[in-house]
């Protein structure tokens, strides 16, 4: 559920070319203890196209989770049709059956740029929402919507794509009326949602955002009443995109596991964005998940920092890239040679790039502490070696060489979650 400091969506009737990810910390609190739950002058090689894998009798089923994407609004804008072989992008249906995928959070995200804030971020919400309800129930031999651990499995035993939802930031309730918020967070749930962030890129009525205004501040009173009807409901409470401070007042006050849908390691990428080891080691602690994003500004900060430098001083020339007539995310290849021309050396982030994220995760958190939250369609660039949905096979067979454990990662541990917010 997305560059630069932030960019905010941009399309018709609600973004229909949204661009995605948003960036800036009070001090935490000492580190706990270790959770027991568990296209370049010289071109980086891309590795082959890994085939989803084959089940052999009596293996168990490999379930693959990916806890954030942001083709919904490609689904409700476009009217496009998940289940169609859909030009550009990063994901539809056959995509993701090529990449093992099994299922994904939909993420209703709610452009504060093309919605003001009040009833038309929830109508946009629920439209989202609706989308994706319509689309599986008219392909119910293909797709499932699933809101329960037990639905998943129930629709990858039968060959369906598991359709999840989240919402992206709590801006979408369009209200700081307390008794109008609950209501309108109940309503989303009831319509099959299963996590919140509490806030996407900007502050909100419920708490203050890693690249907000002020993200020394942390939640607000409405945002603690929220986050304890979410565990009342069993709505997971999802700290991406918040500030520090925000995601410290938060796990003092859960009682259940959260997850970060779309986060990656700042202790290898010091970005706001991203989770800090003590943050990692506390939502483990708690038996929730970080899902590494695969964004690679997230993954490689030098990277961000020169490719910041080239747009700046080639603004116009980004700009020509950026004005062509292609479908936004399908921008970011071309924006990306256009930067190695300009500077030779750069070096961008690759699939093992991104696997390290995981790994370290895991080193420092445990096998229950990593998942997958790939903010596929929400931004305009994956590692060197993966150009869709398609190609999540070459991170799966990286996964599997470097020794890390791949079913955990691919869903168990999203899953797990998921059973245990839903748990009274």
């Amino acid at each position: 559920m997305r560059f630069g400091l932030l960019m905010l969506a941009l399309g018709l009737s609600a973004c229909a070319g949204a661009t995605r990810a948003g960036e800036p910390a009070a001090p935490p609190p000492p580190a706990p203890t270790r959770a027991a739950v568990v296209e370049a002058p010289e071109p980086v090689p891309e590795p082959e196209a890994i085939a989803a894998p084959r089940r052999t009798r009596g293996e168990p089923l490999l379930i693959g989770i990916d806890t954030h994407i942001d083709t919904t609004q490609r689904l409700l804008d476009d009217h496009a049709d998940l289940f169609d072989a859909l030009v550009g992008g990063h994901v539809d249906a056959a995509r993701m059956r090529a990449g093992g995928l099994s299922g994904a959070f939909f993420s209703i995200y709610v452009s504060p740029r093309r919605f003001a804030s009040g009833d038309p971020s929830y109508a946009r919400a629920l439209a989202l929402t609706r989308r994706v309800r319509e689309l599986a129930a008219a392909h119910p031999d293909e797709a499932a919507l699933c809101t329960t651990a037990s639905d998943v499995r129930q629709a990858a035993r039968e060959g369906k794509i598991a359709m999840l939802m989240g919402v992206e930031g709590a801006h979408a309730l369009g209200t700081a009326d307390r008794e109008l918020a609950l209501k309108r967070l109940r309503e989303l749930f009831d319509l099959g949602n299963r996590y919140m962030t509490i806030t996407w890129s900007t502050d909100n009525p419920l708490g203050h955002s890693s690249s907000g205004e002020h993200p020394e501040l942390g939640l607000t009173p409405l945002g603690r009443v929220v986050v304890r009807e979410m565990n009342r409901l069993g709505m997971i409470v999802d700290v991406s995109h918040v500030s520090d401070r925000t995601f410290w007042d938060i796990m003092e006050l859960t009682d259940k596991p959260v997850l970060a849908s779309h986060s990656s390691s700042r202790a290898l990428a010091d970005n706001r964005r991203n989770m800090t080891d003590a943050m990692i080691t506390r939502v483990a602690e708690g038996g929730g998940a970080v899902c590494v994003n695969f964004y690679p500004q997230f993954l490689d900060a030098d990277y961000r920092r020169a490719r910041r430098r080239l747009r700046y001083r080639h603004r116009a020339e980004f700009a020509a890239v950026h004005d062509t007539g292609t479908y936004w995310v399908d921008r970011g290849p071309a924006e990306r040679a256009l930067a190695l021309r300009l500077e030779p050396a750069l070096r961008p982030p690759t699939v093992e790039t991104l696997v390290d994220h995981f790994a370290h995760i895991v080193e420092i958190a445990g096998p229950g502490a990593a998942c997958m939250g790939s903010d596929f369609d929400g931004v305009p660039e994956l590692p060197v070696g993966m150009h869709d949905v398609g190609d999540l096979g070459v991170l799966r067979e990286a996964l599997a060489r470097r020794g890390l454990p791949v079913r955990a990662i691919w869903g168990e541990n999203v899953l797990r979650v998921l059973e245990a917010n839903a748990s009274h």
